[in-house]
């Protein structure tokens, strides 16, 4: 009788151990739907994209995954959105409803963005953005799934206005007129909202409102409206890459010269831009989160292996996304779930100062509405030769501009 006990006993704590071992292991792989534009228009961009989230899933992969979910794996199940909202709908209902991904990530494109974000709000699932910066992303009311990670579009626009206004006044050139020229897209015209209301502001006045087709293949118009316009500024807001290359050839062909043309990231800090634009490019101005010559922990480590590994220079989108990854792996950590609330929570509750985050800022945090609230990461920079050769140079502000490299205000080319 003795033995039977001993042995039920011996086989209840077996059993029990198994069970524990089963809720243990039960979530081997965290799977993230991730809608990217792989093909079309924004394809570079979006394939680049992808390299850097690859990049990052490997290293928390080979690293031990997720230790607070038993070693569980990060797995992306990619989408392509083709730049297309309707397609980046179908995608994200197919994610939740077929695939069964834990949450959201992408899309690039802000206005992909804004709708298929809308599929993971009404499904109660996390939609985690790295990149997009339209404003309304984050400021939509009621919506409580959406994190970001990137800076706003209006927080580039009062780094880049509080920029021109410091050199306007260093070099003692008086800024009166500025044109906007910018693609009819969620980003671009999300840019031009902005603009709109914070130019005034700075006592410049606006003399060229320009809307264009992202992909046209003849920017001439725009190029002749510009030239017309003679504003002391040009503001640019481009996120398609052969658009962009275009009107910065032709705006040097045509002999178009403000005293500055400053862009707004996007097209402009993909490395294919300078690329293609050369010479070209010489003296457009940018707002960047990153940069390969800013000081930052463990920056210049990152940017050479991406570049080993895939023979291409990491730029301030794609060190978002990878930085994006190390964030959802501290997410992940702390939820110790992949329950849709306590990823959610998880996410809001997010305070990270040390880590490969560092990269992008000393600080990721979210604010209530669920967006990035800092400033601190973004620079200035200036497409300059060094050495003969033309290079994106962080210029401003001037305790992270590169060493020996000075803005050229007004610029002649």
């Amino acid at each position: 009788m003795k033995k039977s006990l001993i042995s039920l006993a011996t086989m209840v704590a077996w059993g029990s151990m198994a069970l524990a071992g089963v809720a243990s292991a039960q979530v081997k792989e965290v799977k993230i739907g991730y809608l990217l534009p792989l093909t079309a228009d924004n394809a570079p961009q979006g394939q680049q994209s992808k390299r850097a989230v690859d990049m990052a899933v490997e290293e928390i992969n080979a690293s031990g995954g997720i230790k607070a979910l038993g070693g569980a794996k990060l797995k992306i199940i990619y989408a392509d959105t083709q730049s297309k909202p309707q397609v980046a709908v179908q995608e994200a209902e197919r994610l939740i409803s077929q695939e069964k991904v834990d949450f959201l990530a992408g899309a690039y494109n802000s206005g992909v963005t804004l709708p298929a974000s809308e599929v993971a709000e009404r499904y109660k699932k996390v939609w985690w953005t790295p990149v997009s910066s339209d404003d309304s992303i984050t400021n939509r009311p009621g919506f409580k799934y959406v994190f970001r990670l990137a800076e706003k579009t209006s927080m580039r626009i009062v780094a880049q206005l509080d920029f021109i206004q410091a050199m306007a006044k260093q070099k003692n050139v008086p800024i009166k007129t500025v044109a906007l020229v910018y693609e009819n897209s969620g980003y671009g015209q999300g840019a031009a909202l902005q603009w709109r209301k914070l130019v005034p502001q700075q006592g410049w006045k606006i003399v060229l409102d320009e809307p264009f087709d992202p992909k046209t293949t003849d920017p001439s118009p725009v190029i002749t409206k510009v030239k017309a316009a003679k504003a002391d500024i040009v503001l640019l807001a481009n996120s398609f890459m052969p658009a962009a290359v275009m009107m910065a050839k032709s705006f040097k062909e045509q002999g178009v010269k403000p005293k500055a043309f400053f862009a707004t990231s996007a097209a402009h800090s993909d490395p294919d831009y300078l690329k293609n634009a050369g010479d070209a490019a010489l003296g457009v101005f940018d707002v960047s989160g990153w940069e390969p010559d800013v000081n930052r922990p463990f920056s210049k480590d990152v940017a050479k292996k991406f570049q080993d590994k895939y023979g291409l220079l990491l730029n301030n989108e794609t060190a978002k996304e990878y930085a994006g990854m190390y964030v959802v792996k501290d997410v992940l950590e702390r939820a110790a779930s992949t329950d849709p609330e306590k990823v959610r929570n998880a996410f809001a509750a997010t305070d990270l100062k040390e880590g490969m985050t560092q990269i992008y800022s000393n600080r990721v945090h979210f604010d209530s509405t669920g967006t990035f609230p800092d400033t601190s990461s973004l620079v200035l920079v200036q497409f300059l030769k060094v050495n003969g050769k033309v290079e994106r140079v962080t210029v401003g502000p001037a305790e992270q501009a590169r060493p020996g490299q000075k803005f050229i205000f007004p610029f002649e080319n």
